[in-house]
């Protein structure tokens, strides 16, 4: 990641921004909108700003696929909080709600829930099935991407 400037989808309005490499622990905003491109917060996305994140993104992405229903899912929010805010800068972690979003589960072949995908350079890198403490969340992250 020696380049001079990082693109970073904004979850809120979907523009795709630059950022210069050194200001992305700054508190970078979208150029758009306003709103923070690393917040260190989790952010639920749709399937739409997904795609666009994973596509362009040059920061990894990690999204967890759950659904309000599920209990493990529900278990693992806070940890999955708590790595989003230590990998703040170095991944941005989201969630896509696969009750609301079904044709995602399809599209990246979703089998159970809660599972993380990670993406980076445009691909998904690696894929992870089951709850999980943040201090496995983290470690599987750098691991990863």
């Amino acid at each position: 990641m020696n380049m001079a400037s990082q693109k970073l989808t904004c979850f809120d309005c979907g523009q795709v921004n630059r950022v210069p490499t050194k200001k992305l622990d700054a508190g970078p905003k979208c150029g758009t909108c306003g709103s923070k491109l690393i917040s260190g917060k989790v952010v639920e996305v749709d399937l739409a700003t997904l795609e666009k994140a994973a596509r362009n993104d040059d920061v990894p992405l990690v999204v967890d696929f759950w659904a309000p229903w599920c209990g493990p899912c529900r278990q693992m929010a806070p940890q999955y909080q708590a790595a989003a805010s230590e990998l703040a800068g170095q991944a941005r972690l989201v969630k896509l709600n696969t009750e609301d979003h079904p044709q995602a589960g399809a599209k990246y072949r979703i089998r159970g829930i809660p599972t993380m995908a990670a993406f980076s350079g445009g691909r998904e890198k690696a894929r992870q099935s089951g709850a999980m403490p943040s201090a496995m969340i983290v470690n599987w992250i750098r691991s990863s991407v």
